[in-house]
C-alpha cells in the first residue's frame, strides 16, 4: 500500500499507542519504513539443486531482505504481506519452469515445507503458510507435521541432508499428483529436496521449488551453473 498522507498520519498516530521500529533498518515509528519497502522489490533468481529440480527465489537473503524475514518468522507474523510479493513472483517463475518441464497439460498443486509442531507452538504461526496466505495461495494439505529435527541454520552444509533422513511424511498415497514446494529460505537445499523426496516416495512428482529468498553465496553460482534473473514475473493462483 503506498504511504499517503493520511496513511502516513495514522501511522503516526498508531505509533504513539504501540511503538514499533521498522523491521529493515530500525528506524522508529514504522513496522516498515518505505524504503525497506522499496528494498523487497522481486528480483527471482534460480538455481538447480542437487537432484536436479530448479528453485525460483524471489529475494537475495541479504540486507533488508534478510532482516524482514527474521523478524516475521520470529516475532512480526504482520510482516508477512510485506513478503508476498517476493514468493508470487517466486512462484510465478517456478509454475513456468515446471511448464517447460512438462506441466502443461496437468493439474500443478502448490504445498508447502511443514514446520514441526513445536515450532508452531512456539511462534503461533507457520511463517511459510502464513506467507502463502498473503499471497493469496491455496495449498495442498499433504504432509505430517515435521518430526523434531536439529535447527539446520546451527549445521553445516554437509550435515543438513544427513539430519533430515525421516523428517518429512506425506499423509497418504499422492499417485499422480504433480506438485510445486515452497519454502521460506534455501541456503543448501536440503530442507527443498528432503520434503521432495517424502513426496516422491508417496508417488507424487515435485517439478519445481519455490521459496521467498536464496542465499547470496548459492545464487552466485551452484555447481558450475551460472544463476539467472527473472524480472517482475506476477500472478498468484489458484
Amino acid at each position: 500500500m503506498p504511504e499517503t498522507p493520511l496513511r502516513a498520519a495514522l501511522l503516526d498516530a498508531a505509533a504513539l499507542l504501540l511503538p514499533v521500529v521498522c523491521a529493515g533498518c530500525g528506524a522508529d515509528d514504522r513496522a516498515l519504513c518505505g524504503a525497506c519497502i522499496a528494498a523487497l522489490a522481486p528480483v527471482p533468481r534460480r538455481r538447480v539443486l542437487a537432484d536436479g529440480t530448479a528453485v525460483l527465489a524471489g529475494l537475495g537473503y541479504e540486507g533488508i531482505a534478510r532482516e524482514v524475514i527474521v523478524a516475521m518468522k520470529s516475532d512480526r507474523p504482520g510482516l508477512a504481506g510485506r513478503l508476498a510479493p517476493a514468493l508470487i513472483a517466486a512462484v510465478a517463475a517456478a509454475r513456468a519452469e515446471a511448464v517447460e518441464g512438462g506441466a502443461a497439460d496437468g493439474v500443478l498443486e502448490l504445498c508447502a515445507v511443514p514446520s514441526t509442531r513445536r515450532a508452531r507452538r512456539r511462534r503461533g504461526y507457520d511463517p511459510v503458510r502464513r506467507t502463502l496466505a498473503a499471497a493469496g495461495f491455496r495449498v495442498a494439505p499433504v504432509f505430517r507435521a515435521a518430526r523434531p529435527h536439529p535447527a539446520q541454520k546451527t549445521l553445516s552444509a554437509t550435515a543438513r541432508g544427513s539430519h533430515l533422513a525421516g523428517v518429512f511424511v506425506a499423509r497418504g498415497p499422492l499417485d499422480g499428483r504433480r506438485f510445486l514446494l515452497v519454502d521460506d529460505v534455501v541456503t543448501t537445499g536440503a530442507t527443498l529436496m528432503a520434503a521432495a523426496d517424502a513426496l516422491r516416495e508417496a508417488g507424487a512428482q515435485v517439478l519445481a521449488y519455490a521459496a521467498i529468498a536464496s542465499t547470496p553465496r548459492r545464487v552466485a553460482g551452484f555447481g558450475g551453473d551460472a544463476a539467472t534473473t527473472h524480472r517482475n514475473p506476477s500472478g498468484p493462483a489458484g
